[in-house]
């Protein structure tokens, strides 16, 4: 393998990293799942379903939305994997996919949640102290 010139030289030899560069679909996958969390809503929605499963009446009421708009949102969360769904009867249900990716996702969700918001914890901490 032939050594990677950088247009500047700061002494630094990058090829260690470029031989273990994953291939760029594989970037393109990942930013794919990362663009349908890039809502709000749908970030609340995958909370939702990583929890429970649940049927699109029930969702609507939880995150305060038309069933359409609910619809638009889990669309894209099953378009890329990151839930599922069962029909029973005339009902549809949704739950979070049983997936490493899935389950490295809400988790991050939760980290994220807990050092973005510490305020909220800690109100929540002290109002159950209470």
């Amino acid at each position: 393998m032939a050594e990677n010139q950088l247009p500047h030289n700061h002494g630094e030899n990058i090829n260690y990293i470029l031989k273990d560069l994953p291939e760029n679909a594989n970037f393109s996958a990942v930013s794919g799942l990362f663009s349908s969390l890039a809502d709000a809503n749908r970030i609340k929605l995958f909370w939702f379903l990583c929890h429970m499963e649940e049927c699109v009446i029930n969702l609507s009421a939880l995150m305060h939305m038309s069933s359409p708009a609910l619809s638009h949102h889990l669309k894209i969360l099953r378009e890329n994997g990151l839930i599922i769904s069962r029909r029973a009867g005339k009902e549809m249900y949704y739950k979070a996919a049983n997936t490493e990716e899935v389950w490295l996702l809400h988790h991050m969700i939760e980290l994220l949640i807990d050092i973005t918001c510490p305020e909220q914890e800690a109100e929540a901490e002290k109002s159950s102290e209470e």
